[in-house]
């Protein structure tokens, strides 16, 4: 079984940044941050396999938000910057031990309890 912590998140003007971080119990194979606004479907925000360089981000954040790994590959973090109140949602970290899809919510079996990102405009 696989813990996964979450910190960050918070209130912060349209246009400002936040960070959010989550740390595994233990090495896995892939690990994500979803969203889920009111309302809406959870999404896919990044991901980043731990064998591999480069994440994969959703078109909406792309160029916006910056996923990265500690050395250790237990913790990630999602820098988000010029941020949108679009962006307002309940954030997930996600992570799974056998490879999967990168934004397919079925294919991570750990989840972290949620932080919330309010932007305002």
């Amino acid at each position: 079984q696989v813990q996964l912590v979450e910190s960050g998140g918070g209130s912060v003007q349209a246009g400002g940044s936040l960070r959010l971080s989550c740390t595994a119990s233990s090495y896995t194979y892939m690990m994500a941050w979803f969203r889920q606004a009111p309302g809406k479907e959870r999404e896919a925000v990044a991901t980043i396999y731990s064998e591999y360089t480069y994440p994969y981000y959703a078109d909406s954040v792309n160029g916006r938000f910056t996923m990265s790994q500690d050395s250790a590959k237990t913790t990630v973090y999602l820098q988000m910057s010029s941020l949108k109140p679009e962006d307002t949602a309940m954030y997930y970290c996600a992570a799974a031990e056998t490879i999967g899809r990168w934004s397919e919510p079925g294919d991570f079996r750990y989840w972290g309890q949620g932080t919330q990102v309010t932007v305002s405009s």
